[in-house]
């Protein structure tokens, strides 16, 4: 695949980020000159690919006096800003001075870099300003030769709409109801309708309108609209050359493509195919047309390229299988926790590469140029005179609408020394500090666009304020306020759902200490830690060594990540009134498996609808997904409005709603240990939600019995377990009462569930579903049959709890009967059997506590079940947990007693408990 024109590749990886450092994340990324090799985590696969620039920028740095990062050593491995340039940049400018169009596209996922090697940060300015530079020192060394037109446009892509955030972003905003058309003209192809050109003189009038561009872009985030992360940025570069009688022209496409964010499927097919594609449109089509573009560089069949489906990819045309010269950076994070993401870039830079393009220098024919110089010899110095004049204006206008960009102008360090301003912190650090807005004295309202007056600050006797304005949402150090609050140095300001600023008081409270730590995680901590998640006390070092847990580190990124998404979900739901309510919850927080093992963390979001108290638990992937058709939605109803016929979608195609679902509410463990000593088990225990909130009490009981089910006496308590093994043994669970239901105090028309798993069985039981009551009677009893008890079952009840899980049913009891019992036989009673090494379980279901014996009624089937797999029963030489026989009797006959008088005296306890006394009558109580 080897040619002038295929599509050049370049990978580039960054150093750890702060939080893949806290959550010590290994380097799973490494590199040769054009190679790139990634191993997977958990099966230490290993993948080679090969690419035309390979840039090892994560270790092997050090910063200068001049604030550069640049390698430790001369001639070291590390790749800086300007080794990178030189090779992607510098071919960009000599192809665009040739006369060939060029493009240079940037993707990756959110965070993986690409702003910095696109923009740069401080003195490490990155491709896009020193190409702007680099392009008009050519211009001035060459122009005594040549005349030079450029001229400058900057457009934003989100959602399918084309937005300008330049000269027109006061009238043209993300949420305008449609933005510019996208047009296509048989000679000039697709363009936009309506972009204003700029014709600049300087890189550094182009270096201004880009940051004023990318500070309306930030300001504009406030809307619901996602942050930069979520957009495409496409800055074009228009390069008009004369010489003599032979004009040249070529347009220069700098893209910043929206951050690829993996999202694992999750709920059933019809959800991955309606929300996958949903997620980001313009992605998806994208990386179809460079699939289908590079089928055909392999010589396959090719019928239909998708360039149509997207806006992104009708600008993107010649870039991609046209007439242009273009060059791709994908950049990657290192972290082993990255890593699916990683190797989702790198395939997608591997298709990318195989594209083949068709360059050719645009120029035109002499006799063509003398043609069109005869007849419009009388207007060129007009027009070239009107093209300087709007370039003077522009300059104008930039220079007015840029009297808050962060640059330190004279007027600008003036102001900083007399006035307090706020300080914008964005999710992109590359975009954080680009908004500055000084807070004169007296009083003006915030001057963003969140909504039409949001907030007002008053900055009198050196002392300002902030108060919201018609109920706006505004936070301050993590708290919601209301009313007129005084703001003190590096308070923290969160403005509607995701607008972040940092207070910067007068000079004189301003020290010496860092402001670099008020990040964006900094403020989602401090709103998570205002609900009740705190990073140190939920991320508590189990090794006692002060470090945190990983995985749950991650867990507390995961929620602060989503927690401005939550809110603008809740806001949109309100707009739409769609009466639907979003919460964050982090599931297992407080749960077990039946050893006793934590259960691992994951996010997940609750859905509550207002008005019928119905209840969805979506996972996080499937809320990202949703969230994506949430917009669409609310975009739709901008753009037609709702009163020119707009009608909400089918519930069924309703994204803020899902077909009723069981709901786990938490988990009981009822420990089997008393089981191998043949002792009665009566116990109360609490059923734990996910958080560690009590949702229910069971009563529950544990009986060794006789196989025709008759409980066991105190004669047969064992002091040796071990006299089980090779025997019969029978035992019941008997589920008695369900008390004090918190899913049913919310609303009564609701029911509840128990189900359970035992030793190795495939499938769960489930005991008859209840409603509308808050302390149901269950009287349900399950009886259990090892033909011969093994070493493994032994072990397993002396180290294992049966986890008794709560589940929450809602919807009308005619059209809703619960879980389904085993093989879906909820009043029978079946048999079943289990193969374990030619040792048989047989259990069977009582549902009524009426039924006394076993053996009088024959059992309707049985079915042979398999052990699960790659679970085998122990060798018997493998003894853990077992007791050595005593040899004392009579201490063994005073502990059976012992035990025994415990057990009951607990049972009737466990009953007093659950039975209130009548008035006037007494209770007695008798020990035996």
């Amino acid at each position: 695949m080897s040619g002038k024109d295929r599509v050049k590749v370049a990978v580039r990886v960054r150093p750890f980020s702060k939080r893949e450092e806290d959550a010590g994340s290994r380097c799973v990324v490494s590199m040769g000159p054009n190679t790139t090799t990634i191993m997977d985590p958990r099966s230490q696969q290993v993948r080679t690919f090969t690419f035309d620039y390979s840039y090892w920028s994560h270790s092997g740095f050090l910063r200068n006096k001049e604030g550069l990062f640049v390698p430790e050593e001369p001639g070291g491995r590390y790749a800086d800003q300007s080794s990178v340039f030189q090779d992607l940049g510098q071919a960009i400018l000599e192809n665009a001075l040739q006369g060939y169009n060029a493009t240079l596209l940037a993707y990756g996922q959110t965070g993986s870099g690409k702003s910095y090697s696109m923009v740069g940060y401080g003195p490490n300015k990155g491709l896009v300003p020193t190409l702007c530079e680099r392009l008009f020192q050519a211009v001035k060394v060459n122009q005594d030769t040549c005349q030079f037109q450029v001229f400058f446009s900057m457009l934003e892509i989100y959602n399918e709409q084309v937005n300008i955030h330049i000269f027109k972003s006061e009238t043209l905003g993300p949420r305008s109801g449609g933005g510019l058309k996208v047009r296509e003209d048989q000679q000039r192809g697709f363009y936009v309708e309506g972009l204003r050109r700029v014709a600049c003189k300087s890189g550094a009038q182009v270096e201004r309108m880009m940051e004023q561009g990318t500070r309306t872009r930030t300001t504009a985030a406030t809307h619901l609209n996602a942050s930069s992360s979520r957009s495409h940025m496409l800055i074009t570069l228009q390069l008009k050359q004369v010489l003599l009688l032979i004009t040249k022209e070529s347009t220069i496409n700098l893209v910043d493509l929206a951050g690829s964010e993996r999202q694992r499927t999750s709920g059933s097919e019809a959800d991955r195919l309606k929300e996958g594609t949903a997620i980001n449109l313009s992605l998806t089509t994208l990386g179809n047309v460079i699939s289908s573009l590079a089928d055909a560089a392999l010589g396959k069949r090719v019928v239909h390229i998708p360039y149509r489906d997207s806006v992104i990819t009708k600008l993107l045309q010649p870039a991609l299988g046209g007439n242009s010269r273009t060059i791709m950076v994908a950049t990657l994070s290192p972290a082993d926790m990255c890593y699916e993401e990683s190797l989702s870039t790198l395939r997608y830079a591997e298709r990318a590469k195989r594209i083949q393009n068709r360059a050719v220098v645009n120029e035109s024919p002499t006799e063509h140029l003398l043609k069109e110089l005869k007849a419009e010899n009388a207007k060129l110095l007009t027009r070239l005179s009107r093209l300087a004049d709007e370039g003077r204006q522009a300059s104008s206008e930039s220079s007015t609408a840029l009297r808050s960009r962060p640059q330190l102008t004279p007027l600008q360090e003036t102001m900083i020394q007399t006035f307090p301003y706020i300080l914008n912190v964005n999710e992109d650090p590359q975009l954080s500090g680009v908004v500055k807005l000084f807070i004169q004295e007296g009083r003006c309202p915030f001057p963003l666009s969140i909504q039409e007056k949001h907030a007002a600050f008053t900055n009198l006797d050196r002392q300002v304020t902030i108060t919201p304005v018609s109920q706006a949402k505004v936070t301050v150090n993590g708290s919601l306020i209301s009313s007129r609050t005084e703001l003190h140095h590096l308070d923290r300001l969160i403005l509607g759902s995701n607008s972040t600023y940092l207070f910067i008081g007068f000079p004189l409270e301003r020290n010496a200490e860092d402001w670099s730590r008020y990040d964006y995680d900094y403020f989602q901590s401090e709103l998570a830690a205002a609900e009740g998640i705190h990073i140190h006390s939920l991320c508590s070092s189990s090794d006692g060594r002060g470090q945190p847990d990983p995985s749950l580190l991650a867990v507390f990124y995961d929620y602060i990540k989503l927690m401005p998404m939550v809110a603008e979900a809740n806001q949109m739901s309100q707009e739409l009134r769609k009466g639907v309510q979003f919460k964050l919850e982090i599931k297992n927080l407080a749960m077990s498996d039946s050893m006793g093992h934590d259960l691992e963390k994951e996010i997940a979001i609750r859905v509550t609808s207002e008005e019928t108290k119905q209840v969805w638990v979506w996972s996080k992937a499937k809320f990202v997904n949703r969230k994506f058709l949430m917009e669409e939605l609310y975009q739709q109803q901008v753009a037609e409005g709702a009163g020119s016929g707009w009608a909400p979608p089918p519930r069924d195609r309703d994204p803020f709603w899902d077909p009723l679902e069981p709901l786990h509410l938490g988990s009981a463990h009822l420990w089997l240990q008393s089981l191998a000593f043949r002792i009665r088990l009566e116990e109360q225990v609490e059923v734990l939600g996910p958080e560690g909130s009590e949702e229910a009490i069971l009563q529950t009981q544990l009986v060794p019995c006789s196989p025709a089910g008759l409980p066991l006496g105190e004669d047969a308590i064992l002091i040796d377990p071990t006299e089980l093994l090779d025997k019969r043994q029978d035992f019941q669970l008997v589920l008695e009462r369900c008390c004090g239901l918190r899913w049913l105090k919310e609303a009564r028309d609701r029911g509840v569930q128990i189900g359970f798993r035992m030793y190795t069985l495939p499938q769960a039981f489930y005991a008859p579903s209840v409603w509308h009551n808050m302390n149901p009677v269950l009287d349900h009893r399950v009886q259990f049959t090892v033909m011969k008890t093994s070493q493994d079952f032994l072990n397993y009840l002396q180290t294992n709890a049966l986890v008794l899980d709560l589940w929450g049913l809602q919807g009308m009891l005619n059209s809703w009967t619960g879980l389904s019992p085993p093989l879906g036989l909820p009043n029978a009673r079946p048999c079943y059997r289990l193969p374990l090494s030619k040792k048989w379980i047989i259990i069977s279901v009582l549902c009524s506590s009426r039924l006394r014996s076993v053996s009088a009624m024959a059992p309707l089937f049985t079915v042979p079940l398999s052990v699960v797999p790659g679970v085998e029963p122990s060798r018997r030489s493998e003894r853990r947990g077992s007791l050595r026989p005593s040899c004392d009797a009579e201490f063994a006959r005073a502990l059976k007693v012992f035990y025994h008088s415990m057990t009951t005296i607990r049972g009737q306890l466990q009953k007093l408990r659950c039975n209130k006394p009548k008035v006037g009558r007494s209770w007695h109580l008798q020990f035996k």
